[in-house]
């Protein structure tokens, strides 16, 4: 849980006098209301103060570990919960906020719940659900080096999309899925909410158990080969029955960036702003025209052509360290734009830590980047990172929808290497002619 969507729960608690049944299944940080500015951590919005108030006060009561801002291990929740090994093959995981479907990257079944609801699981450990239908998701070839996950997830609701994984649940498999590190399983089953999924998942396999072996709250190391044989058996049975598969291929696929106000509105990065009048549908055409005025952008128009005002590098869905060298490789010995505000934010302050050590924020530092603390920061507008009306953002978070990021900003979607090169030229570059 985190600070914005637990208080009501806890209330709830006490009026009915109940206790957090499972304090040990529970943890907590908080990330949506934090400040990043390293230099002010100064919470001056009271709402945002209270709720970072509250759960201090609520985890101190109920006995629930807390990654705390005061304590410096704080972090987007998505990104805490895993690299802790809090997150296994196999569970369940809930929590008040959407894209609680990352955790599915381990093999478990993770989606988001209301308040409500997190006041029933606090209470009894147990949730009442409708068993969703199973949907394949299967990639097939291979990309080449320049294609990121969010590259590949922007590409699946691009061709599904957004209500495309409505109802279902939906699992990820093929080649270029069994290649992917444990981050980019995690970008993946993060946007499985932005193609209307209730959950994504992931097989737990050997990259799964690497990832998990030596962390705090894993197995131990003489627990371990006896989980592994259990999870070995989540694996989905082959053949299997999926309620609906989708085959995509992969190979030869372009970097990725939306250009309007959902995630499926999105092109490869040599096209140009689709024509409304194209479309087949009215209601396509019409929600097309909304967005194309919304964002400042006219038909035929190259992408590569779009300057922007703000480069974002973070959130829960490429926040970790691995997007981060990534961007890094990118910006090394070069520098940001004239005019350009780029920012880097850790998913975590434990992200942050080791990518000091590996000196990528140095890297960041003299490009002319900004290198801030962990938290949800300019993904969403509740916090001081925000766009102001009408300014431009690459940004390699979730979620472009109207007012997203800062009422009347202006947000485009793509991969933290995409986010660096667009920080570089001051436009969408495309990745592959950089290199």
């Amino acid at each position: 849980m985190h600070e914005v969507t637990s208080p009501q729960a806890f209330d709830g608690l006490r009026v009915a006098g109940r206790q957090v049944r499972r304090p040990d299944l529970t943890a907590a940080t908080m990330d949506h209301n934090v400040p990043t500015d390293p230099d002010d951590m100064e919470i001056r919005d009271p709402v945002s103060r209270k709720q970072i108030e509250t759960l201090r006060e609520n985890c101190k009561e109920f006995g629930i570990k807390l990654f705390a801002l005061e304590n410096n291990d704080h972090g987007v929740i998505h990104v805490v919960m895993p690299e802790h090994g809090i997150i296994q093959p196999g569970m369940t995981v809930v929590c008040g906020d959407s894209h609680t479907a990352t955790h599915g990257a381990f093999g478990a079944l993770a989606f988001g719940i209301g308040t409500s609801e997190i006041e029933h699981v606090l209470a009894t450990q147990t949730l009442p659900q409708n068993k969703p239908k199973t949907m394949e998701i299967r990639l097939t070839g291979q990309p080449d080096d320049s294609i990121a996950a969010k590259d590949l997830i922007l590409y699946i609701i691009r061709e599904i999309g957004t209500s495309g994984g409505t109802g279902y649940a939906i699992e990820y498999t093929g080649e270029a899925v069994q290649n992917t590190s444990m981050e980019e399983r995690m970008t993946l089953c993060n946007m499985a909410i932005e193609a209307g999924a209730r959950s994504g998942l992931v097989a737990p396999d050997q990259t799964t158990y690497d990832y998990l072996r030596g962390l705090p709250y894993s197995p131990s190391e003489e627990e371990l080969d006896k989980k592994i044989a259990e999870w070995e058996e989540l694996k989905t049975d082959s053949p299997a029955a999926y309620d609906r598969k989708v085959e995509l291929p992969v190979d030869g696929l372009a970097p990725q960036v939306s250009w309007g106000t959902n995630p499926a509105m999105t092109v490869d990065v040599n096209d140009t702003v689709p024509d409304p009048s194209n479309l087949k549908r009215q209601e396509e055409r019409q929600e097309a025209q909304r967005a194309l005025e919304y964002m400042g952008l006219k038909p035929g128009e190259p992408i590569t052509g779009i300057e922007v005002d703000t480069v974002f590098i973070g959130s829960c869905t490429n926040g970790r360290l691995e997007d981060l060298r990534q961007a890094a490789e990118v910006v090394e010995g070069k520098t940001v734009a004239n005019n350009i505000r780029a920012m880097v934010v850790p998913g975590s302050q434990l992200v942050k830590k080791r990518a000091e050590k590996e000196g990528l924020d140095e890297i960041f530092l003299e490009a002319g980047f900004q290198w801030r603390n962990s938290g949800c920061s300019m993904c969403l507008a509740m916090n001081p990172d925000r766009l102001e009306a009408g300014e431009r953002c690459a940004s390699t978070s979730n979620r472009n929808f109207e007012g997203r990021m800062g009422t009347g900003g202006r947000t485009h979607l793509v991969s933290p290497r995409t986010a660096a090169a667009t920080a570089l030229a001051g436009h969408f570059v495309d990745i592959r002619k950089l290199q």
